[in-house]
Parts: C-alpha cells; sequence; structure tokens
C-alpha cells in the first residue's frame, strides 16, 4: 500500500503538467511616497507599504500553483514623483503581461488605464478608495481590491447603528480626501438612518504632542473645538492623519471616537486575528518584518485573484482568467469569513469591513439584519441601483 501511494505521488508531481512548467508575470505599478512623520514613537515608518502584499501574494501562488505545472512572478515598476505611468504600461505591454497591480493614486490610476497598450490589460486598483474611481470615472480594465470609501463609511454606519449610537458629530479635515470620506460618512448616515447632529471643519492645527508641554496645550484646545450639543458618537473624517489621533480622551464631552481614527472601518487590521487570519499575519511579518496594512492585504488580494482562477481553470490563459475573476463562479478565500468576488456593475471587490481599535477587532461588518437579495455584502459600497458606472 505504501508502495502505490508513493508511485501516485511520483505521478503527481513528475507528470506532464509539473514538468511543463508554465509562468504568469504580474506587473506591479507603484509610486515612491512622501513619508509622513510618524504621530506617535510607536508607529512604524513604512515605505514598502503595498508591495510587499504584492511579494506575499506571488509566493502563495506559487505555492498552489506548483503542483499544475504554474509559475507565478512578480515585475515590479517604481514610479518618481514626477513620473507618469505611460512607460511602465508600455513596458509592461511589449513584454505581453496582461494583469497589472495598481498601487497608484487615483489620477496615476486614470492615467495608467488610458495609457498605451493598457487596453490589453486588466489593473487592479489595490491603493485608490475614491467612489468616483467606482461611478462616472470607471474603466473597463480596471478592478478595485482596496475598499471605496462609500464601503468604509457604510462598515462603520451599520455597526453604529446596530450600536444604537445614532446621533453623529462629523468633524472633517481640510484635505480633499477628508472632504471625500466625510461625504461618504454623509451618505452612509443618510442610509441607515444616522442624524448628524453637528457637522463642523477642523480649523485648528493641534500643537505638537511630542513637545514639553504639548499634552498640556492639546488638553486645552481640543474641549474647546469639540464643545458642542450632545451627540453619542464622533466621527471623524482625517484621512491625511493631522489631528484625529488627538482626540480620543480630550473631547469635551466622555464621547467613543470613530471614523478614520479611533474605532475605524478598515479593509484590514494588524488586530485581525479570525478566521485564520493569524496565518497570514505571521506569514507576512516573517517576510516583511512589519504588520500588514490595507494596502498590502489589497495588493495582496490582487495577486491573489490571479493565482485562484488559474488554479482553478488549470489554466494560464489570460483571456479565460480574466473573464473567469469577473464571473459569479469566482470566489476568493480573503480571510474574512466569507468568499470575497468582484462587483459587475463597477469593478468592485466585494468583502467585509473590519471594525477594529488600536490592539483587538471589535466587529465585522455587514452586520446582522441587513440582508440584500443578492448578499449582504452588496449592503456596503455602490449597488448597483445606484451605480452611475458606464464602461462604454
Amino acid at each position: 500500500m505504501r508502495l502505490l501511494l508513493g508511485l501516485l505521488f511520483l505521478l503527481l508531481i513528475t507528470g506532464p503538467g509539473a514538468t511543463e512548467q508554465q509562468t504568469m508575470v504580474i506587473g506591479y505599478i507603484g509610486q515612491e511616497r512622501k513619508t509622513a512623520l510618524p504621530l506617535g514613537p510607536l508607529d512604524e515608518t513604512v515605505t514598502d507599504g503595498g508591495l510587499q502584499g504584492a511579494r506575499l501574494g506571488i509566493a502563495d501562488d506559487e505555492s498552489t500553483g506548483r503542483f499544475l505545472g504554474q509559475k507565478f512572478r512578480l515585475e515590479e515598476r517604481i514610479l518618481k514623483p514626477t513620473e507618469t505611468p505611460d512607460d511602465a504600461v508600455r513596458q509592461f505591454a511589449d513584454a505581453g503581461i496582461a494583469f497589472v497591480v495598481a498601487d497608484l493614486d487615483a489620477s496615476q490610476l486614470l492615467q495608467a488605464s488610458a495609457a498605451p497598450g493598457a487596453e490589453q490589460m486588466t489593473l487592479l486598483n489595490s491603493r485608490a478608495p475614491d467612489d468616483v474611481l467606482r461611478q462616472q470615472d470607471c474603466r473597463r480594465n480596471v478592478l478595485h481590491t482596496i475598499p471605496s470609501r462609500a464601503m468604509l463609511a457604510d462598515g462603520l454606519a451599520q455597526y453604529l447603528a446596530w450600536k444604537r449610537w445614532q446621533r453623529w458629530f462629523l468633524l472633517v479635515g481640510p484635505h480633499s480626501q477628508d472632504q471625500a470620506m466625510a461625504a461618504a460618512f454623509r451618505r452612509a448616515a443618510a442610509r441607515f438612518g444616522a442624524e448628524i447632529t453637528i457637522d463642523q471643519p477642523w480649523t485648528f492645527r493641534p500643537a505638537n504632542g511630542r513637545a514639553d508641554t504639548g499634552h498640556v496645550t492639546l488638553q486645552t484646545e481640543i474641549p474647546a473645538v469639540t464643545q458642542v450639543s450632545d451627540y453619542d458618537v464622533l466621527v471623524v473624517a482625517d484621512e491625511a492623519d493631522e489631528f484625529g489621533a488627538y482626540l480620543e480622551g480630550r473631547t469635551a464631552l466622555p464621547r467613543i471616537v470613530a471614523g478614520t481614527q479611533g474605532l475605524v472601518a478598515i479593509g484590514w487590521s494588524a488586530v485581525s486575528e479570525e478566521w485564520g487570519a493569524t496565518q497570514l499575519q505571521d506569514r507576512f511579518h516573517r517576510q516583511a518584518g512589519r504588520w500588514m496594512l490595507p494596502s498590502d492585504y489589497a495588493a495582496w488580494l490582487a495577486v491573489r485573484s490571479i493565482g485562484e482562477a488559474a488554479t482553478r481553470l488549470h489554466s494560464l490563459d489570460p483571456a479565460a482568467i480574466g473573464r473567469y475573476i469577473r464571473g459569479d463562479a469566482f470566489l476568493l478565500a480573503g480571510f474574512k469569513g466569507q468568499g470575497l468576488s468582484f462587483r459587475p456593475w463597477d469593478g468592485q471587490m466585494r468583502q467585509p469591513i473590519l471594525i477594529a481599535g488600536p490592539r483587538l477587532l471589535i466587529s465585522s461588518s455587514p452586520q446582522p439584519g441587513f440582508l440584500h437579495q443578492r448578499t449582504p455584502l452588496d449592503t456596503l459600497g455602490i449597488d448597483l441601483e445606484e451605480s452611475t458606472c458606464k464602461f462604454g
């Protein structure tokens, strides 16, 4: 019996599928980013966010594909701050690369999607959460593995509704990304029955918390800013991460801080350990020497989507893989408790949104009781009936 099993194993590893190795090359385009000074002494300075997730995805694709004779390789291009993605897209197109992880801001992503050669590619957006990319600026050759702002806001709003914290104080930062996140929060509030009792811009520049008397100044400034009528939860829109972290424990009223800081709605968090996430976290930490960021997770999802399709199809044919990942049969295990798939109307990946604190996972949306005719995951973000995406 042992001899028979041994022979079967040898056939598996030495059969035609194993000897005739095929290689799928996946492109990666990232940007050099200005590294912000860490807000707190425990914060890490990360210069390779996104890229490390794509590299782990390749390693996982290799693990699942080797028994089918499939190999995967990542071709990396990092753009200088003044560089456009056109040359990288053209080089990938000339090399016959059909799938590219686009770790780019919204404007660069749109430019990449229109570059010569991009019409034959699928770009997988792992960075830009802009709702407009899923609406009027959607593109046929772009899929999104990073959650949209609408998905993040809806995930938080569902949890706050479940807790019956329905009176919001919305505090909005001055930057365009802060304004966009605030718009998503307003939409989510209207969608899930919350009342924004105060909607206020942040107009102060907080003192440096690291200065010798920084905490004293903050202890005086923030109660003055937040001295408003009653509310249940302070929802902060501060994607630039300039002031939101200073709010908790300093507000005039003893209230929860949620949004972009405090109790956060996020695509991935280092505190997630359920649904087998611990093994993903550990493998990433061993590879990168740091914890996995949302951009790493989104890039990992992008690469794994291609590998999963190749495994299911027993093929590295780009056209077949492209059709499969956009189809109803595609389902990716993403360590979030539910299978992930792409919405056909805007290319957004359906996925749960984590509700996380600084040290522990608090919850995961969609929340119990929020139902949908297709899947509860479609209660998060832009639904088919509200979509303005026209691929053309």
